[in-house]
C-alpha cells in the first residue's frame, strides 16, 4: 500500500507544484519539464504496481448494474479527453474537460471497485482533480473559450472516443479484468 500512496503523492505533487509554488516553477523554467515529468512518470509507474501489489479490506465488487454504468461513464471520460485536446464545442462550455474527465474516470471506477487500493487510487485521483481545478480557478479566475472549430472535430473526436475506449478495454482484458463482466 506504502507504494501505491507514494506513487499517488508523486502524481498529486507534481502537477500540484506548479500551483502551491508557482514562483519556484517558474524559477525553473523550460529546463523543469523533464524533472516533473520524471516524477510523473515515477508516479504512474509506482501507484500501477502498488495497486497490483496492493491487498485489503474489500466492501463491494462489481454488479451487472454497476459495470454497465462504469462502462458508460469511461465512454464519457473518453470523449471529455478528446474535447480538450481537439477543443470542440463542449470545450467552449467546460473549462477544465480533461479534470473533469479524470473526475468522471475516479468515479466510474470507484462504482466498481470496492476494495481498500481502489479507494486510495481513485479516490484520491478524484480529489487531486478537484483541488487541481480550485487551484486553477483562483489563480487564473478569469476565462477564455478556446475559438470555434469546425464541425467535423466533433465527429473526429466522437470516433476517437470510439477506437481509444476500444484500446481501452482491450488493454483491460489483457491485464486480466473483463470490463464488461
Amino acid at each position: 500500500m506504502a507504494i501505491l500512496i507514494l506513487g499517488l503523492a508523486l502524481w498529486s505533487g507534481g502537477h500540484l507544484f506548479k500551483r502551491l509554488a508557482p514562483e519556484a516553477r517558474a524559477a525553473m523554467g523550460a529546463k523543469g519539464r523533464g524533472p516533473i515529468t520524471l516524477v510523473l512518470l515515477g508516479g504512474v509507474i509506482l501507484m500501477v504496481i502498488g495497486y497490483r501489489m496492493s491487498d485489503g479490506a474489500f466492501f463491494w465488487g462489481r454488479h451487472p448494474a454497476t459495470v454497465g454504468i462504469n462502462n458508460l461513464l469511461m465512454l464519457l471520460s473518453v470523449y471529455l479527453f478528446a474535447v480538450a485536446g481537439m477543443k470542440t464545442a463542449l470545450a467552449r462550455r467546460m473549462r477544465h474537460p480533461m479534470l473533469g474527465a479524470v473526475k468522471v474516470w475516479a468515479l466510474a471506477h470507484l462504482l466498481v471497485n470496492g476494495d481498500v487500493a481502489s479507494f486510495i487510487l481513485f479516490g484520491g485521483l478524484l480529489a487531486w482533480a478537484v483541488l487541481e481545478v480550485i487551484l486553477i480557478n483562483r489563480a487564473e479566475p478569469e476565462w477564455t473559450p478556446p475559438p470555434a472549430k469546425p464541425a467535423s472535430k466533433e465527429i473526429i473526436a466522437v470516433v476517437a472516443t470510439l477506437v481509444i475506449y476500444a484500446g481501452i478495454v482491450a488493454v483491460h482484458y489483457a491485464l486480466g479484468y473483463p470490463t464488461f463482466g
